[in-house]
């Protein structure tokens, strides 16, 4: 179908705006819907957009995004790479007849030398992608890909998704490294801030989940202010609910960690519920996420005798999850920094009660101490035990805080409000674009955008030091998450 026929089809329905609808490339250059918070958002955001009224084609590497069916107007198209983190064999190297072109080549070299290729490659992939296809989308959705490629134009306007900027997980992992082979690894893994930072500042419209990370993408990326837009994410509220028929397992507490690094603050928790067992002896903990084999929550349950108070799920379905979450008398998020913090906001939609650090944006999320959840200082095992003591023997204030915590994400962080927010900024995103006249893309803030893409990747293509990170406390960890 030509572009005009689909601008003609488009025209006959409105959208829940009571505007044309859309024709939205939605990019993501990791879609794990399981592990992380990418490829949640681009699920929940997809359909969302789709309920609206838009057309909505999600473009995502491997691991593939899973998308919820019964929408003819939401697709998935797969735009693969070597997958060189792959399980059961992550940083394997490919066989000679897998290498397609200088792309793949690249992606390996940055594999070989410590960094991690995908951002950049997918942004290389996606460009050319996007190019080809040109005329087909009006609007363009980077999920924090954030690479070279995006600069210039790639046929649309672009808006981009910052979730937070990822200099604050290279920082906490620069002070919890041990030796110079450690720091010079973090060093080395987080090399794409010199990317990210040059992308970020010629992107004409982005979008955050929170007030803390609008702050945090001024003063780490060096984004001017009018340039970043907050749109706050939420829970699936029909699939996150209360459910009275779900026993509540006395003692449990239920935290999500996807990944053993320092920004989760899961060693803390794992101390706290040692001192909580003194006074609660059945308290434990089940933790949403990969058991780490080593490391320090490793270290921690040895240490206190913890093996059989602390279980560790992954793998499990939505429906498990949510029953999971209700079955806890106390939901956890112990991080030292969160840019907004969904397993709150999901744990607070089923009514479980709220133990919350004041880390970045939680409190943004969880709300006052007392009122909608019990807040502590991150970091603080101690104030961590004595919340999950005073929860634990209190039924009315799990209670009354459940509910609370409840009404607070109805109210302000839901999936809905998130896709209609964001659908504002497409729309402007847009209009600025016919402003400027048809002969040139709104992708690039000025003139030497596209210039400095292909500079900036070749320089980096050639000493391979483009890596980019996603949660996890090793490069193992990360790639696989």
């Amino acid at each position: 179908m030509s572009a005009e026929a689909r601008e003609a089809g488009a025209s006959q329905d409105l959208a829940a705006d009571g505007l044309r609808p859309l024709r939205i490339a939605l990019l993501t250059y990791k879609g794990n819907p399981f592990c992380g918070g990418q490829g949640v958002y681009v699920r929940h955001l997809s359909r969302e957009l789709a309920r609206l009224g838009h057309h909505v084609e999600v473009i995502g590497a491997q691991p593939y995004p899973v998308l919820d069916e019964g929408y003819d107007n939401l697709r998935l198209t797969e735009l693969p790479s070597l997958d060189l983190y792959r399980q059961p064999d992550p940083f394997r190297t490919p066989g000679r007849g897998e290498y397609r072109d200088w792309v793949d080549a690249l992606e390996v070299a940055t594999m070989w030398t410590g960094g991690f290729p995908e951002p950049l490659t997918f942004s290389l992939r996606a460009r050319r992608h996007l190019r080809a296809r040109r005329g087909e989308f009006d609007v363009v959705h980077d999920n924090q890909t954030l690479g070279y490629g995006l600069l210039g134009d790639v046929g649309a306007p672009l808006v981009t998704t910052i979730h937070h900027p990822i200099t604050v997980d290279r920082q906490l992992e620069l002070d919890a490294a041990e030796g110079w082979q450690r720091r010079y690894s973090v060093r080395r893994w987080y090399a794409f801030t010199r990317m990210q930072k040059r992308v970020a500042r010629r992107l004409p419209s982005v979008l955050t989940v929170s007030g803390t990370s609008r702050q945090e993408i001024v003063e780490h990326l060096g984004v001017r202010q009018d340039r970043i837009h907050v749109v706050h994410i939420g829970a699936d509220t029909e699939l996150f609910s209360p459910d009275p028929s779900v026993p509540r397992v006395p003692g449990r507490i239920v935290t999500t960690s996807s990944a053993d690094v320092p920004l989760k603050g899961l060693v803390f928790l794992v101390e706290a519920l040692a001192k909580v067992r003194t006074e609660h002896p059945g308290a434990h903990l089940v933790v949403v996420g990969k058991r780490p084999a080593e490391g320090p929550v490793a270290q921690a349950i040895e240490r206190y005798g913890l093996e059989g108070a602390v279980e560790f799920v992954k793998g499990i379905s939505d429906a498990e999850l949510v029953d999971l979450v209700r079955s806890a008398e106390v939901a956890c998020v112990p991080s030292l920094y969160e840019g907004f913090s969904l397993p709150a906001a999901e744990a607070m939609a089923t009514a479980t009660p709220l133990v919350a650090t004041t880390g970045g944006a939680i409190p943004e999320v969880a709300g006052a101490d007392g009122e909608t959840c019990l807040a502590v200082p991150p970091g603080d095992a101690g104030a961590l035990a004595a919340a999950l003591v005073r929860l634990l023997g209190d039924p009315a204030l799990r209670a009354r805080l459940g509910a609370a915590g409840r009404e607070r994400v109805l109210a302000r962080f839901t999936w809905a409000r998130a896709a209609e927010g964001t659908v504002a900024h497409y729309r402007e995103a847009v209009s600025r674009a016919a402003g400027r006249g048809t002969g040139r893309s709104a992708t690039a803030v000025d003139r030497s955008a596209a210039p400095l893409a292909d500079r900036s990747a070749a320089q980096d293509e050639g000493s391979a030091s483009a890596a980019v990170v996603t949660a996890g406390s090793n490069p193992e960890s990360r790639a696989t998450c």
